[in-house]
């Protein structure tokens, strides 16, 4: 009988365990946490979960019920279908963001030293560069 009962809860554990979506859904999460300058914390107790839940969402390890996307999506100030970005099979609107380089401390770091650079040469030659180098890859 324990035998059985163990059997079905491993079962029911891997039907509830999260999908690509799930994780695709959390790297979205943190992307606009990150673009809004928030930290895990402060997103935490603006949903009423703890920080580790947070992370767990961003990891894609939990899912999130449909109510806390509406949240997060109310909370981040972005359409509900922003946090789908990525998943195929959805309508128009969702698939590759550039505000997912943000994801990316690298590119971060990237974009708001550029963003320090005055309009001209300087930011055309490092344009050019970039382009370059991207271009022997």
């Amino acid at each position: 009988m324990r035998r059985a009962a163990a059997k079905i809860k491993r079962i029911a554990a891997r039907t509830r365990a999260p999908e690509r979506a799930d994780a695709l859904v959390g790297h979205n999460i943190r992307i606009q946490r990150i673009a809004k300058k928030m930290s895990q914390g402060a997103l935490a107790a603006r949903l009423g979960v703890t920080a580790q839940q947070v992370q767990k969402y961003e990891r894609g390890a939990n899912r999130v019920t449909a109510g806390r996307l509406v949240r997060l999506a109310g909370i981040f100030d972005v359409p509900l279908m922003t946090l789908f970005d990525g998943i195929e099979g959805l309508p128009a609107g969702a698939g590759w963001s550039p505000l997912q380089l943000i994801a990316d401390r690298r590119a971060l770091r990237l974009a708001q030293a550029y963003a320090q650079l005055g309009e001209g040469r300087l930011r055309s030659a490092i344009v050019g560069l970039v382009e370059e180098l991207a271009s022997r890859d």
